[in-house]
């Protein structure tokens, strides 16, 4: 088991309305440097479907969030662990979500990309004044699901908040 900070800091800006949270980065994600970062992973896959855009570089994927609203981070900062899998998560210590959502007002509402991630984020902030929404993980892991049931659920969230 080893220790790990979280590697790079949360994609937002003041225009941001819709935050993504995660459980924590994957391995891959930690090797670029980027959120999703997983092959298999099915986030920009769905998000490339819905807006129907096509985002090659991490580059282009931090520019087309900003400019649709789109935030990403992870509810843990640090935490122990083994591997990939978030039922691996140890010793979980939050990312700062009070000072984040004070310092960012626009955000108006947390999507979480996953169980784990909506179960860290109650157990450490569930008196949080913010609408919260659980959406199905885009982990590989998460197979009972299909990509196009996902994505519709994405689809249909986004487009509360969203002009698409």
């Amino acid at each position: 088991m080893n220790s790990y900070n979280h590697p790079f800091p949360p994609l937002l800006d003041q225009n941001t309305r819709i935050l993504f949270l995660g459980s924590f980065p994957s391995i891959a994600s930690f090797e670029q440097a980027f959120y999703y970062a997983h092959p298999r992973n099915a986030f920009w896959p769905i998000l490339e479907e819905i807006f129907d855009v096509h985002l090659e570089t991490n580059e282009a994927k931090k520019t087309f969030c900003l400019e649709k609203g789109i935030g990403l981070w992870d509810v843990i900062g640090s935490c122990e662990r083994s591997n990939s899998s978030d039922t691996n998560l140890k010793n979980c210590i939050p990312n700062d979500f009070e000072k984040l959502l004070e310092e960012y007002p626009n955000i108006q509402v947390l999507a979480f990309t996953g169980k784990k991630s909506h179960d860290l984020f109650m157990k450490f902030f569930k008196n949080l004044k913010i609408e919260k929404v659980l959406l199905p993980s885009t982990s590989p892991a998460h197979a009972a699901m299909k990509k196009e049931e996902k994505a519709k659920l994405y689809k249909d969230f986004l487009g509360k908040y969203l002009a698409i």
